[in-house]
């Protein structure tokens, strides 16, 4: 019996859910998550924003990695438990070191980044699932010389710097095209709720970043009203994803072909979640660099990262819908389009006056949704009512 494994239990067991430790694990994401905010809050300039992206890049990468691997690999057994713990070790001295990624702490990130690709490697050699292990002996050198690179652009500067961590971010997400990837079993309800369980971590971020906001600042009423309306917009995020995505994500991951299940996973928790997640970091920046001010106009650069982020999430909210066959897009790249004019709002009266109109439009966009959705619903014919029926029974 490998170590995954546990008396009585297949290798195939729908019923996994996300243990304990997973979610100990997932602390490290939120304080990487802060560490992302903070740092474009910080530099929101195009280098900022680029430097920002290559980070998340990578980081997501091998961040969803590890729900990979503990969909398919279990940690019950203590030894597994042991190499999540050092993962987690690697994946904080990583978070450490985001700040001066591309400075003086940049072979400190590579250091970090290479101990967590080793031992994500590690654990699923160890893995009872066959197909998963060989796939992952042609996925685990590409990764390995990933680290590598990231670890070498800690030596450098410049323009090489900027190089060999593009490099290292472009052959993370080229690599599913060379290597296994059908190789990766798929249990639906773990992998869904555990990315669920990110989106939450990322969101709860955009509410984290109105208190660190806020810090040294008098508490006056025109700050809690900026808080309730960052907080109606990181609602209206959640109700976005929340209200039925998740649980037809599932249906369509458990439905499909055991071959076609493991591209479905990675095109729309992979990719599409790119820009879902990298849309609430900018977002968060935002709010972050809106809470402090008041009564005067919005600087450019907060105002974009404002829009920029909500349009940001909802494309990738689009996406994630595309990928997985799931619903229309037309109602989430308009909601999209129509963030972004905001930025005049901003520019023009203040940072709180824009959150109030994003949270109008964003807030009306997902009840005018919602509203279409259930009339098309209840406009379905009786033959179509009947066969949903016999498709949730069967």
């Amino acid at each position: 019996m490998r170590l995954d494994q546990t008396p009585g239990e297949g290798t195939g067991s729908e019923e996994l859910r996300v243990s304990t430790i997973e979610l100990f694990f997932d602390l490290v994401f939120v304080f990487a998550i802060t560490q992302l905010t903070t740092l474009l809050a910080g530099d929101p300039t195009v280098a900022g924003l680029s430097r920002v992206a290559l980070i998340f890049g990578n980081l997501w990468w091998m961040y969803g990695g590890y729900a990979w691997l503990t969909n398919a690999v279990p940690p019950r057994a203590s030894l597994l438990r042991l190499l999540m713990l050092l993962s987690m070790a690697g994946f904080l001295v990583v978070a450490l070191a985001i700040p001066s990624a591309f400075a003086g702490g940049g072979v400190t990130f590579g250091v970090g980044y290479l101990l967590v690709t080793l031992v994500h490697t590690g654990m699923f050699l160890l893995s009872s699932q066959q197909s998963a292990v060989r796939a992952m002996r042609r996925l685990g050198p590409v990764n390995a010389i990933t680290a590598l690179l990231l670890l070498l652009a800690g030596f450098t500067d410049g323009a090489l710097r900027w190089t060999l961590w593009t490099v290292a971010f472009g052959l993370h997400w080229v690599s599913p095209f060379f290597t296994a990837v059908p190789g990766f079993p798929v249990r639906a309800a773990h992998f869904v709720e555990r990315h669920g369980l990110i989106v939450l971590i990322g969101l709860g971020e955009s509410i984290v970043a109105v208190g660190i906001g806020m810090a040294g600042h008098h508490l006056r009423p025109d700050r809690v009203v900026t808080a309730a309306l960052g907080l109606a917009l990181a609602a209206a995020m959640w109700w976005l994803y929340f209200d039925g995505e998740d649980e037809q994500a599932e249906r369509v991951l458990d439905a499909a072909e055991v071959d076609r299940t493991a591209w479905l996973a990675l095109y729309g928790f992979g990719y599409a979640f790119l820009p879902v997640l990298g849309g609430i970091i900018v977002f968060a920046a935002g709010v972050k660099n809106a809470v402090a001010p008041h009564g005067e106009p919005a600087i450019a650069s907060t105002a974009w990262l404002l829009a920029a982020g909500l349009a940001t999430y909802l494309v990738g909210l689009a996406w994630f819908r595309r990928v997985l066959g799931i619903g229309p897009i037309g109602a989430r790249v308009a909601i999209a389009g129509a963030v972004l004019p905001t930025v005049m709002a901003g520019l023009a009266v203040s940072p709180q006056a824009q959150l109030g109109v994003l949270a109008a439009v964003v807030v009306g966009g997902v009840l005018a949704e919602s509203a279409w959705e259930h009339r098309k619903v209840r406009k379905g014919s009786p033959a179509q009512a009947c066969a949903g029926s016999r498709g949730a029974l069967s």
